[in-house]
């Protein structure tokens, strides 16, 4: 049984973490898997991906029954495959899509936090619930969550260990809407669609600097995004998109 399936439809890809009999929880193995298939994502060279979670969870959280035993040094050596596996996810050239179908907690949310934003299904539940096992978040989990929430909210979540559902997500901005179980899917693929047919360069572009700009000053930030704009009118991108505007027509681009 393959621990992360890909299905490709056109230009947008959904990645199902599927370990259903363990809420998906994360292992080494599940990890490999997952970034297994972001490789052939990035080979198919999609627009969009869709990371979502098979059976009543997204990702329940990293599987306690492997990590009870762990030394310091196996501890870190499981952290940092965690965090390689989401700063591969922040580099990819397209947008990926946390689709958040259930449970979304330690390591579950801090794989959606990967995700450049999050829709969940009104059965979600997120949250950091680590120091409940004498641990903090391994995965990203402290940065990444004061970066989307802000410090005063990441600290509360993070130190009382507490779950939220998904509309408490919605208000403090962890996600970005939520849907009925059965909607979000279709949901998520008309926002990814939506990304798909944009300039694929300049989402890419666009990815990079967002990104990297939230950890610089302001100044070195809108540096960083004059460069970035420039360099999108040596691509044949920046052509067709002016005159597909011009010419009152749909862009066809080719990503390049």
């Amino acid at each position: 049984m393959s621990l992360a399936l890909l299905e490709h439809e056109g230009a947008i890809a959904t990645l199902t973490i599927n370990r259903p009999d363990k809420y998906n929880a994360l292992n080494p193995e599940v990890m490999r898997a997952i970034e297994g298939a972001l490789d052939e994502a990035i080979a198919k060279k999609v627009r969009c991906l869709i990371l979502t979670g098979a059976g009543k969870a997204f990702v329940a959280g990293a599987d306690i029954g492997a990590m009870q035993n762990m030394s310091r040094d196996e501890a870190a050596k499981f952290a940092r495959q965690g965090h390689d596996l989401g700063i591969k996810m922040e580099a990819t050239a397209f947008p990926i899509i946390a689709a958040i179908n259930g449970f979304a907690l330690g390591g579950g949310c801090e794989l959606a936090m990967c995700c450049d934003f999050s829709y969940a299904s009104t059965k979600a539940q997120l949250g950091q619930p680590e120091v409940k096992l004498g641990v903090i978040p391994g995965f990203g989990g402290t940065q990444r969550m004061l970066r989307r929430v802000g410090s005063a909210m990441a600290r509360e979540l993070v130190y009382s260990g507490k779950m939220i559902d998904a509309q408490e997500a919605l208000r403090i901005g962890l996600v970005n809407a939520v849907f009925e179980p059965d909607a979000l899917l279709s949901e998520t693929k008309k926002t990814a669609q939506t990304i798909a047919e944009m300039g694929p360069v300049a989402v890419q572009y666009a990815k990079k600097v967002i990104l990297q700009g939230a950890d610089v000053g302001l100044q070195a930030g809108n540096d960083m995004e004059i460069e970035a704009f420039a360099d999108c009118f040596e691509t044949s991108d920046q052509n067709e998109g002016m005159a597909a505007f011009l010419e009152k027509r749909p862009a066809k681009f080719e990503g390049k």
